[in-house]
Protein backbone atom coordinates (compact mmCIF):
# COMPACT_ATOMS: atom_id res chain seq x y z
CA UNK A 1 0.00 0.00 0.00
CA UNK A 2 1.08 3.82 -0.90
CA UNK A 3 1.82 5.54 2.50
CA UNK A 4 1.08 9.15 2.61
CA UNK A 5 4.35 10.17 1.41
CA UNK A 6 4.09 8.16 -1.58
CA UNK A 7 0.22 9.57 -2.35
CA UNK A 8 2.09 13.35 -1.86
CA UNK A 9 4.56 12.47 -4.82
CA UNK A 10 2.31 10.87 -7.07
CA UNK A 11 -0.32 13.91 -6.41
CA UNK A 12 2.22 16.68 -7.29
CA UNK A 13 3.29 14.62 -10.27
CA UNK A 14 -0.77 14.35 -11.21
CA UNK A 15 -1.24 18.03 -10.78
CA UNK A 16 2.18 19.03 -12.43
CA UNK A 17 1.38 17.18 -15.68
CA UNK A 18 -1.78 19.01 -15.99
CA UNK A 19 -0.61 22.38 -15.48
CA UNK A 20 2.21 21.67 -17.68
CA UNK A 21 0.54 20.66 -20.59
CA UNK A 22 -2.16 23.52 -20.18
CA UNK A 23 0.71 25.92 -20.11
CA UNK A 24 2.78 24.25 -23.05
CA UNK A 25 -0.54 23.95 -25.61
CA UNK A 26 -1.58 27.52 -25.13
CA UNK A 27 -1.88 29.71 -28.38
CA UNK A 28 -1.27 33.55 -28.58
CA UNK A 29 -4.28 35.79 -27.39
CA UNK A 30 -7.13 35.80 -30.26
CA UNK A 31 -5.59 32.86 -32.43
CA UNK A 32 -7.35 29.30 -32.77
CA UNK A 33 -5.92 26.00 -32.69
CA UNK A 34 -5.37 24.79 -36.68
CA UNK A 35 -5.00 21.22 -37.44
CA UNK A 36 -1.29 21.29 -37.65
CA UNK A 37 -0.90 22.66 -34.47
CA UNK A 38 -3.45 20.24 -32.44
CA UNK A 39 -2.17 16.61 -34.60
CA UNK A 40 1.30 17.34 -35.75
CA UNK A 41 2.23 20.21 -32.98
CA UNK A 42 2.64 22.99 -35.44
CA UNK A 43 5.24 20.70 -37.42
CA UNK A 44 8.07 22.66 -34.97
CA UNK A 45 9.13 19.82 -32.30
CA UNK A 46 12.55 19.57 -31.56
CA UNK A 47 14.82 16.31 -31.36
CA UNK A 48 14.84 16.08 -27.62
CA UNK A 49 10.88 15.87 -27.31
CA UNK A 50 10.89 13.62 -30.67
CA UNK A 51 12.86 11.43 -29.38
CA UNK A 52 11.02 11.05 -25.34
CA UNK A 53 8.00 11.05 -27.25
CA UNK A 54 8.71 8.16 -29.20
CA UNK A 55 9.61 6.34 -25.70
CA UNK A 56 6.87 7.63 -23.71
CA UNK A 57 4.39 6.25 -26.07
CA UNK A 58 6.31 3.40 -26.69
CA UNK A 59 7.06 2.20 -23.12
CA UNK A 60 3.81 1.60 -21.14
CA UNK A 61 1.90 -0.65 -19.09
CA UNK A 62 2.29 -3.58 -22.02
CA UNK A 63 5.96 -2.90 -21.76
CA UNK A 64 7.18 -2.55 -17.87
CA UNK A 65 4.02 -4.89 -16.86
CA UNK A 66 4.11 -7.41 -19.96
CA UNK A 67 7.54 -7.39 -20.61
CA UNK A 68 8.37 -7.65 -16.50
CA UNK A 69 6.08 -10.52 -16.86
CA UNK A 70 8.11 -12.03 -19.67
CA UNK A 71 11.44 -11.08 -18.21
CA UNK A 72 9.82 -13.29 -14.87
CA UNK A 73 8.58 -16.16 -17.04
CA UNK A 74 11.16 -16.26 -20.07
CA UNK A 75 14.24 -14.01 -19.13
CA UNK A 76 16.87 -11.62 -21.04
CA UNK A 77 15.46 -13.33 -24.47
CA UNK A 78 12.72 -11.04 -24.28
CA UNK A 79 14.82 -7.71 -24.54
CA UNK A 80 15.38 -8.30 -27.79
CA UNK A 81 11.96 -6.74 -28.51
CA UNK A 82 14.09 -3.26 -27.09
CA UNK A 83 17.25 -4.32 -28.64
CA UNK A 84 16.63 -4.68 -31.75
CA UNK A 85 14.31 -2.12 -31.73
CA UNK A 86 17.02 0.39 -31.45
CA UNK A 87 18.74 -0.37 -34.67
CA UNK A 88 15.16 -0.48 -36.37
CA UNK A 89 14.71 3.15 -35.58
CA UNK A 90 18.03 3.94 -37.02
CA UNK A 91 17.01 2.29 -40.42
CA UNK A 92 13.66 4.25 -40.23
CA UNK A 93 15.31 7.62 -39.41
CA UNK A 94 17.70 7.01 -42.50
CA UNK A 95 15.51 5.16 -45.38
CA UNK A 96 11.53 6.19 -44.50
CA UNK A 97 11.55 8.89 -42.65
CA UNK A 98 12.85 11.48 -45.13
CA UNK A 99 10.76 9.91 -48.12
CA UNK A 100 7.09 10.41 -45.49
CA UNK A 101 8.49 13.83 -44.73
CA UNK A 102 8.80 15.03 -48.50
CA UNK A 103 4.82 14.17 -48.43
CA UNK A 104 3.88 16.36 -46.57
CA UNK A 105 1.46 14.07 -44.82
CA UNK A 106 0.08 13.99 -41.18
CA UNK A 107 -0.98 10.37 -41.33
CA UNK A 108 -0.27 6.76 -42.46
CA UNK A 109 -3.45 5.80 -44.25
CA UNK A 110 -3.13 9.53 -46.06
CA UNK A 111 0.49 8.25 -47.42
CA UNK A 112 -1.41 5.04 -48.57
CA UNK A 113 -4.17 7.33 -50.44
CA UNK A 114 -1.50 9.75 -52.10
CA UNK A 115 0.54 6.28 -53.15
CA UNK A 116 -2.24 3.97 -54.26
CA UNK A 117 -5.87 4.96 -53.85
CA UNK A 118 -8.98 5.38 -51.35
CA UNK A 119 -9.37 2.25 -51.08
CA UNK A 120 -6.52 1.50 -49.58
CA UNK A 121 -6.47 3.98 -47.12
CA UNK A 122 -9.97 3.61 -45.66
CA UNK A 123 -9.08 -0.27 -45.59
CA UNK A 124 -5.96 0.64 -43.30
CA UNK A 125 -7.54 3.41 -41.62
CA UNK A 126 -10.21 1.53 -40.52
CA UNK A 127 -7.95 -1.32 -39.21
CA UNK A 128 -5.66 1.22 -37.59
CA UNK A 129 -8.70 2.51 -35.69
CA UNK A 130 -10.02 -1.12 -34.39
CA UNK A 131 -6.39 -1.73 -33.17
CA UNK A 132 -5.86 1.16 -31.32
CA UNK A 133 -8.91 0.94 -29.64
CA UNK A 134 -9.76 -2.63 -28.89
CA UNK A 135 -5.87 -3.81 -28.53
CA UNK A 136 -3.63 -1.06 -27.52
CA UNK A 137 -5.71 0.97 -25.63
CA UNK A 138 -7.60 -1.66 -24.17
CA UNK A 139 -4.52 -3.53 -22.99
CA UNK A 140 -2.72 -0.22 -21.49
CA UNK A 141 -5.58 0.55 -19.51
CA UNK A 142 -5.60 -2.94 -18.34
CA UNK A 143 -2.09 -3.20 -16.98
CA UNK A 144 -2.06 -0.48 -15.66
CA UNK A 145 -5.07 -1.11 -13.75
CA UNK A 146 -3.74 -4.24 -12.92
CA UNK A 147 -0.53 -2.48 -11.58
CA UNK A 148 -2.80 0.30 -9.24
CA UNK A 149 -4.40 -2.60 -8.04
CA UNK A 150 -1.55 -4.22 -6.74
CA UNK A 151 0.55 -1.86 -5.81
CA UNK A 152 -2.47 0.74 -3.84
CA UNK A 153 -5.32 -1.58 -3.15
CA UNK A 154 -7.14 0.80 -5.54
CA UNK A 155 -10.44 -1.15 -7.16
CA UNK A 156 -9.68 -2.73 -10.92
CA UNK A 157 -12.24 -1.10 -12.38
CA UNK A 158 -12.11 2.49 -10.47
CA UNK A 159 -7.84 2.71 -11.46
CA UNK A 160 -9.23 2.14 -15.19
CA UNK A 161 -11.46 4.65 -15.48
CA UNK A 162 -8.62 7.24 -13.34
CA UNK A 163 -6.32 6.60 -15.60
CA UNK A 164 -8.32 6.74 -18.64
CA UNK A 165 -9.93 10.09 -17.16
CA UNK A 166 -6.59 11.63 -16.96
CA UNK A 167 -5.19 10.74 -19.89
CA UNK A 168 -7.75 12.78 -21.89
CA UNK A 169 -7.79 15.22 -19.43
CA UNK A 170 -4.83 16.42 -19.56
CA UNK A 171 -4.10 15.72 -23.20
CA UNK A 172 -7.16 16.72 -24.69
CA UNK A 173 -6.75 21.19 -25.14
CA UNK A 174 -3.00 20.65 -26.42
CA UNK A 175 -2.62 17.46 -28.66
CA UNK A 176 0.27 16.37 -29.86
CA UNK A 177 1.95 19.64 -28.46
CA UNK A 178 0.63 18.58 -25.04
CA UNK A 179 2.19 15.49 -24.80
CA UNK A 180 5.62 15.57 -26.68
CA UNK A 181 6.27 18.63 -24.99
CA UNK A 182 5.53 16.81 -21.98
CA UNK A 183 7.49 13.79 -22.71
CA UNK A 184 10.82 14.52 -22.21
CA UNK A 185 9.80 15.01 -18.00
CA UNK A 186 7.55 11.91 -18.37
CA UNK A 187 10.55 10.45 -19.76
CA UNK A 188 13.21 11.61 -16.92
CA UNK A 189 10.79 10.10 -14.10
CA UNK A 190 10.42 6.69 -16.01
CA UNK A 191 14.45 6.61 -16.29
CA UNK A 192 15.28 7.53 -12.90
CA UNK A 193 12.27 5.34 -11.37
CA UNK A 194 12.86 2.04 -13.16
CA UNK A 195 16.81 2.75 -12.48
CA UNK A 196 15.75 2.87 -8.80
CA UNK A 197 13.24 -0.65 -8.75
CA UNK A 198 16.40 -2.48 -10.31
CA UNK A 199 19.02 -1.06 -8.33
CA UNK A 200 17.04 -1.46 -5.48
CA UNK A 201 15.58 -5.39 -5.85
CA UNK A 202 19.60 -6.35 -7.35
CA UNK A 203 20.97 -5.05 -3.73
CA UNK A 204 18.20 -7.74 -2.71
CA UNK A 205 18.87 -10.46 -4.75
CA UNK A 206 22.63 -9.47 -3.72
CA UNK A 207 21.69 -9.70 -0.09
CA UNK A 208 22.87 -5.68 0.50
CA UNK A 209 26.27 -6.57 -1.78
CA UNK A 210 25.02 -3.45 -4.10
CA UNK A 211 24.35 -3.24 -8.32
CA UNK A 212 27.22 -5.20 -8.93
CA UNK A 213 26.61 -8.16 -6.23
CA UNK A 214 23.59 -8.07 -7.05
CA UNK A 215 23.68 -8.78 -10.77
CA UNK A 216 26.39 -11.90 -10.14
CA UNK A 217 24.11 -13.27 -8.25
CA UNK A 218 21.35 -13.29 -10.00
CA UNK A 219 23.14 -14.51 -13.20
CA UNK A 220 24.50 -17.14 -10.86
CA UNK A 221 20.94 -17.97 -9.47
CA UNK A 222 18.95 -17.75 -12.44
CA UNK A 223 21.38 -18.52 -15.55
CA UNK A 224 18.74 -20.19 -17.69
CA UNK A 225 17.40 -16.67 -17.80
CA UNK A 226 20.40 -14.97 -19.62
CA UNK A 227 20.32 -16.16 -22.68
CA UNK A 228 18.98 -14.12 -25.83
CA UNK A 229 18.98 -16.74 -28.51
CA UNK A 230 16.34 -19.71 -26.88
CA UNK A 231 17.45 -23.34 -28.29
CA UNK A 232 14.82 -25.14 -29.87
CA UNK A 233 12.81 -27.51 -27.12
CA UNK A 234 13.40 -24.14 -24.74
CA UNK A 235 9.82 -23.94 -23.37
CA UNK A 236 9.57 -20.46 -24.28
CA UNK A 237 11.08 -21.34 -27.71
CA UNK A 238 7.69 -21.20 -29.33
CA UNK A 239 7.45 -17.36 -28.50
CA UNK A 240 11.14 -16.49 -29.40
CA UNK A 241 12.59 -18.93 -32.14
CA UNK A 242 16.03 -18.63 -32.12
CA UNK A 243 17.65 -16.79 -34.58
CA UNK A 244 14.55 -15.61 -35.97
CA UNK A 245 14.92 -12.58 -33.58
CA UNK A 246 17.88 -11.36 -35.33
CA UNK A 247 17.74 -12.60 -39.43
CA UNK A 248 13.72 -13.47 -39.25
CA UNK A 249 9.89 -12.44 -38.37
CA UNK A 250 11.05 -10.00 -36.23
CA UNK A 251 12.16 -7.40 -38.67
CA UNK A 252 8.97 -7.21 -40.14
CA UNK A 253 7.16 -6.65 -36.71
CA UNK A 254 9.68 -3.83 -35.76
CA UNK A 255 9.44 -1.99 -39.27
CA UNK A 256 5.97 -2.46 -38.99
CA UNK A 257 5.73 -0.73 -35.27
CA UNK A 258 8.42 1.93 -35.98
CA UNK A 259 8.14 2.73 -39.55
CA UNK A 260 4.61 2.68 -40.50
CA UNK A 261 2.85 3.07 -37.33
CA UNK A 262 1.15 6.11 -36.94
CA UNK A 263 0.93 6.06 -33.08
CA UNK A 264 5.12 6.32 -32.96
CA UNK A 265 5.53 7.69 -36.59
CA UNK A 266 3.55 10.80 -35.85
CA UNK A 267 6.11 12.28 -33.80
CA UNK A 268 8.96 12.33 -36.37
CA UNK A 269 6.09 13.67 -39.29
CA UNK A 270 5.74 16.86 -36.43
CA UNK A 271 9.78 17.79 -36.98
CA UNK A 272 10.84 20.74 -37.64
CA UNK A 273 13.26 19.05 -40.05
CA UNK A 274 14.70 15.68 -41.32
CA UNK A 275 17.65 16.15 -39.51
CA UNK A 276 15.76 17.66 -36.34
CA UNK A 277 13.93 13.65 -36.67
CA UNK A 278 16.96 11.96 -37.36
CA UNK A 279 18.38 13.38 -34.05
CA UNK A 280 15.66 12.42 -32.13
CA UNK A 281 15.36 9.13 -33.17
CA UNK A 282 18.97 8.48 -32.79
CA UNK A 283 18.55 9.53 -29.31
CA UNK A 284 15.38 7.40 -29.00
CA UNK A 285 17.55 4.36 -30.08
CA UNK A 286 19.76 4.57 -27.18
CA UNK A 287 16.94 5.02 -24.88
CA UNK A 288 15.92 1.72 -25.96
CA UNK A 289 19.30 0.31 -25.36
CA UNK A 290 18.49 1.06 -21.78
CA UNK A 291 14.68 -0.15 -21.19
CA UNK A 292 15.86 -4.13 -20.88
CA UNK A 293 17.12 -2.61 -17.82
CA UNK A 294 13.94 -0.98 -16.56
CA UNK A 295 11.47 -3.15 -18.05
CA UNK A 296 13.05 -7.11 -17.75
CA UNK A 297 15.61 -7.01 -15.52
CA UNK A 298 13.06 -6.34 -12.25
CA UNK A 299 10.82 -9.50 -13.79
CA UNK A 300 13.65 -11.60 -13.45
CA UNK A 301 15.01 -10.52 -9.96
CA UNK A 302 11.52 -10.99 -9.42
CA UNK A 303 12.06 -14.86 -10.39
CA UNK A 304 14.52 -15.14 -7.81
CA UNK A 305 13.14 -13.29 -4.91
CA UNK A 306 9.42 -14.38 -5.60
CA UNK A 307 9.21 -17.52 -7.81
CA UNK A 308 5.89 -18.48 -6.57
CA UNK A 309 3.84 -15.62 -8.35
CA UNK A 310 0.32 -16.77 -9.09
CA UNK A 311 0.99 -14.89 -12.55
CA UNK A 312 3.95 -13.52 -14.29
CA UNK A 313 2.42 -9.96 -15.53
CA UNK A 314 2.25 -9.69 -11.45
CA UNK A 315 5.89 -9.39 -10.84
CA UNK A 316 6.41 -5.53 -11.29
CA UNK A 317 3.85 -4.62 -9.30
CA UNK A 318 4.89 -7.08 -6.53
CA UNK A 319 8.74 -5.38 -6.86
CA UNK A 320 7.06 -2.31 -6.13
CA UNK A 321 5.65 -3.15 -2.52
CA UNK A 322 9.82 -4.23 -1.76
CA UNK A 323 10.50 -0.80 -2.03
CA UNK A 324 10.98 1.94 0.81
CA UNK A 325 8.55 4.44 1.74
CA UNK A 326 9.15 7.53 -0.98
CA UNK A 327 10.97 5.65 -3.61
CA UNK A 328 7.60 3.81 -3.65
CA UNK A 329 6.46 6.70 -4.50
CA UNK A 330 8.52 7.77 -7.31
CA UNK A 331 8.33 4.95 -9.04
CA UNK A 332 4.49 4.36 -8.92
CA UNK A 333 4.43 7.90 -10.40
CA UNK A 334 6.66 7.38 -13.13
CA UNK A 335 4.70 3.73 -13.83
CA UNK A 336 1.73 6.36 -14.23
CA UNK A 337 3.29 8.74 -16.14
CA UNK A 338 4.25 5.86 -18.69
CA UNK A 339 0.52 5.08 -18.55
CA UNK A 340 -1.38 8.36 -19.38
CA UNK A 341 1.51 9.03 -21.78
CA UNK A 342 0.63 6.12 -24.02
CA UNK A 343 -2.96 6.41 -23.12
CA UNK A 344 -2.72 10.26 -24.34
CA UNK A 345 -0.50 10.03 -27.42
CA UNK A 346 -2.93 6.78 -28.80
CA UNK A 347 -5.89 8.59 -28.45
CA UNK A 348 -4.29 11.66 -30.32
CA UNK A 349 -3.08 9.39 -33.37
CA UNK A 350 -7.06 7.63 -33.29
CA UNK A 351 -8.62 10.98 -33.62
CA UNK A 352 -5.94 12.20 -36.32
CA UNK A 353 -6.51 9.14 -38.23
CA UNK A 354 -10.47 9.12 -37.96
CA UNK A 355 -10.39 13.18 -38.45
CA UNK A 356 -7.98 13.18 -41.52
CA UNK A 357 -8.80 10.13 -43.38
CA UNK A 358 -12.35 8.96 -42.05
CA UNK A 359 -14.43 11.94 -41.92
CA UNK A 360 -14.15 12.83 -45.14
CA UNK A 361 -15.43 9.73 -46.81
CA UNK A 362 -18.75 9.77 -44.14
CA UNK A 363 -19.54 13.32 -45.30
CA UNK A 364 -18.01 15.14 -42.16
CA UNK A 365 -15.71 17.26 -44.35
CA UNK A 366 -12.71 18.97 -41.81
CA UNK A 367 -12.10 22.63 -42.08
CA UNK A 368 -8.18 22.15 -41.42
CA UNK A 369 -9.51 24.38 -38.24
CA UNK A 370 -11.77 24.62 -35.34
CA UNK A 371 -13.85 22.27 -36.49
CA UNK A 372 -11.54 19.79 -37.48
CA UNK A 373 -9.76 20.03 -33.75
CA UNK A 374 -13.23 20.16 -32.28
CA UNK A 375 -13.86 16.80 -34.30
CA UNK A 376 -10.42 15.14 -33.47
CA UNK A 377 -11.20 15.51 -29.37
CA UNK A 378 -14.96 14.36 -29.42
CA UNK A 379 -13.01 10.93 -31.32
CA UNK A 380 -10.56 11.09 -28.04
CA UNK A 381 -13.52 10.65 -25.44
CA UNK A 382 -15.59 8.29 -27.43
CA UNK A 383 -12.30 5.48 -28.10
CA UNK A 384 -11.48 6.11 -24.68
CA UNK A 385 -14.72 5.32 -23.56
CA UNK A 386 -15.45 2.58 -25.76
CA UNK A 387 -11.74 0.87 -24.19
CA UNK A 388 -12.55 1.48 -20.68
CA UNK A 389 -15.63 -0.89 -21.29
CA UNK A 390 -14.02 -3.57 -23.71
CA UNK A 391 -10.78 -3.42 -21.68
CA UNK A 392 -11.50 -6.68 -18.93
CA UNK A 393 -13.63 -8.54 -21.47
CA UNK A 394 -10.96 -8.55 -23.87
CA UNK A 395 -7.65 -8.83 -21.52
CA UNK A 396 -8.42 -9.97 -17.96
CA UNK A 397 -8.29 -13.85 -18.74
CA UNK A 398 -4.71 -13.37 -20.31
CA UNK A 399 -0.91 -13.99 -18.22
CA UNK A 400 1.37 -12.65 -20.52
CA UNK A 401 -0.09 -9.96 -21.77
CA UNK A 402 2.56 -8.85 -24.35
CA UNK A 403 2.56 -12.20 -25.84
CA UNK A 404 -1.05 -12.06 -26.50
CA UNK A 405 -0.32 -7.87 -28.12
CA UNK A 406 2.53 -9.44 -30.35
CA UNK A 407 0.34 -12.85 -31.49
CA UNK A 408 -2.57 -10.62 -32.32
CA UNK A 409 -0.95 -7.89 -34.44
CA UNK A 410 1.13 -10.80 -36.25
CA UNK A 411 -1.72 -11.59 -37.88
CA UNK A 412 -1.66 -8.31 -40.26
CA UNK A 413 2.00 -6.87 -39.89
CA UNK A 414 3.67 -8.97 -42.28
CA UNK A 415 0.85 -7.37 -45.52
CA UNK A 416 1.45 -3.97 -43.80
CA UNK A 417 5.09 -3.98 -44.18
CA UNK A 418 4.88 -5.77 -47.49
CA UNK A 419 2.14 -3.22 -49.18
CA UNK A 420 4.12 -0.16 -47.62
CA UNK A 421 8.02 -1.34 -48.38
CA UNK A 422 6.35 -2.59 -52.08
CA UNK A 423 5.23 1.22 -52.34
CA UNK A 424 7.77 3.39 -51.36
CA UNK A 425 10.58 1.15 -53.57
CA UNK A 426 9.01 -0.56 -56.50
CA UNK A 427 7.01 1.77 -59.01
CA UNK A 428 4.96 -1.05 -60.38
CA UNK A 429 3.07 -2.05 -57.25
CA UNK A 430 -0.52 -1.17 -58.29
CA UNK A 431 -3.08 -0.30 -55.45
CA UNK A 432 -5.37 -3.47 -56.17
CA UNK A 433 -2.26 -5.63 -55.55
CA UNK A 434 -1.59 -3.82 -52.29
CA UNK A 435 -5.43 -4.57 -50.98
CA UNK A 436 -5.18 -7.81 -51.63
CA UNK A 437 -1.56 -8.25 -49.71
CA UNK A 438 -3.03 -6.69 -46.95
CA UNK A 439 -6.04 -8.61 -46.76
CA UNK A 440 -3.91 -11.98 -47.34
CA UNK A 441 -2.28 -11.23 -44.51
CA UNK A 442 -4.79 -11.82 -42.29
CA UNK A 443 -6.07 -14.72 -44.39
CA UNK A 444 -2.23 -16.83 -44.67
CA UNK A 445 -1.61 -15.95 -41.09
CA UNK A 446 -5.12 -17.65 -39.62
CA UNK A 447 -4.06 -20.79 -42.35
CA UNK A 448 -0.84 -21.04 -40.97
CA UNK A 449 -1.95 -21.00 -37.37
CA UNK A 450 -4.30 -23.87 -38.07
CA UNK A 451 -2.58 -25.86 -40.26
CA UNK A 452 0.35 -25.70 -38.92
CA UNK A 453 0.52 -24.55 -35.25
CA UNK A 454 3.94 -25.99 -34.46
CA UNK A 455 5.32 -22.95 -36.62
CA UNK A 456 6.18 -20.34 -34.09
CA UNK A 457 4.51 -17.33 -34.43
CA UNK A 458 7.69 -14.78 -35.34
CA UNK A 459 8.43 -17.48 -38.11
CA UNK A 460 5.15 -17.34 -39.55
CA UNK A 461 5.11 -13.20 -39.91
CA UNK A 462 8.40 -13.65 -41.66
CA UNK A 463 6.97 -16.33 -43.75
CA UNK A 464 3.62 -14.98 -44.19
CA UNK A 465 5.79 -11.19 -44.99
CA UNK A 466 7.42 -13.19 -48.14
CA UNK A 467 4.39 -14.71 -49.39
CA UNK A 468 2.59 -11.20 -49.06
CA UNK A 469 5.28 -9.44 -50.74
CA UNK A 470 4.62 -12.06 -53.58
CA UNK A 471 1.83 -11.47 -53.98
CA UNK A 472 2.26 -7.98 -54.50
CA UNK A 473 4.43 -8.56 -57.14
CA UNK A 474 2.44 -10.84 -59.48
CA UNK A 475 -0.46 -9.08 -58.74
CA UNK A 476 1.29 -6.06 -60.10
CA UNK A 477 3.17 -7.64 -62.90
CA UNK A 478 0.11 -9.56 -64.17
CA UNK A 479 -2.49 -6.26 -64.25
CA UNK A 480 -0.69 -2.85 -64.25
CA UNK A 481 -2.25 0.00 -63.22
CA UNK A 482 -0.97 3.60 -63.74
CA UNK A 483 1.12 4.74 -60.62
CA UNK A 484 1.05 8.91 -60.13
CA UNK A 485 1.69 8.89 -56.98
CA UNK A 486 4.96 7.28 -56.37
CA UNK A 487 7.30 9.29 -54.99
CA UNK A 488 10.65 8.41 -56.92
CA UNK A 489 13.63 7.49 -54.01
CA UNK A 490 15.77 8.76 -56.26
CA UNK A 491 14.76 11.90 -55.78
CA UNK A 492 14.81 12.19 -52.19
CA UNK A 493 17.89 12.70 -49.98
CA UNK A 494 19.22 9.99 -48.17
CA UNK A 495 22.32 11.66 -46.63
CA UNK A 496 23.05 11.74 -42.97
CA UNK A 497 24.64 14.11 -40.77
CA UNK A 498 27.90 12.99 -39.37
CA UNK A 499 26.13 12.75 -35.56
CA UNK A 500 23.37 10.65 -36.71
CA UNK A 501 26.11 8.11 -38.65
CA UNK A 502 28.17 7.65 -35.02
CA UNK A 503 25.16 7.38 -33.23
CA UNK A 504 24.27 4.17 -35.42
CA UNK A 505 27.88 2.62 -35.28
CA UNK A 506 27.51 2.76 -31.52
CA UNK A 507 24.02 1.44 -31.00
CA UNK A 508 25.19 -1.22 -33.39
CA UNK A 509 28.93 -1.89 -31.32
CA UNK A 510 26.93 -2.26 -28.48
CA UNK A 511 24.05 -4.65 -29.73
CA UNK A 512 27.24 -6.53 -30.89
CA UNK A 513 28.66 -6.92 -27.43
CA UNK A 514 24.72 -7.33 -25.82
CA UNK A 515 24.16 -10.36 -28.09
CA UNK A 516 28.05 -12.12 -27.87
CA UNK A 517 28.10 -11.37 -23.85
CA UNK A 518 24.68 -13.26 -23.85
CA UNK A 519 24.09 -15.59 -26.97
Amino acid sequence: MLSTIDLTIVAVYAVGLFALAQWVSREPTGQEKSAQDYFLAGKALPWWAIGASLIAANISAEQIIGMSGSGYAIGLAIASYEWMAAFTLLLVGKFLLPIFLKTGIYTMPQFLAQRYDNRVKTVMALFWLGVYTLVNLTSILWLGALAINTVAGIDLTMGLVALGVFAVAYSLYGGLRAVALTDIIQVILLVMGGLMISWILLDQVGNGTGVLGGFNALTEQAPDKFHMILQEGHPHYMSLPGLSVLIGGMWVMNISYWGFNQYIIQRALAAKSVDEAQKGIAFAAFLKLLMPVIVVLPGIAMFVLAPDLSAPDKAYPSAMNLLPVGIKGLVFAALLAAIVSSLASMCNSISTIFTVDVAPSLGMESDGGVRSVTLGRIVAIVAMGIAMVAAKPLLGNFEQAFQYIQEFTGFFTPGIVAIFMLGLFWARTTATAALIAAIASAALSLYFKLAWPELPFMDRVGLVFLLCVAIGVMWSLARPESQAGFVDPKGVSFSTTQGFNVSAVLVTLILVFFYTVWW
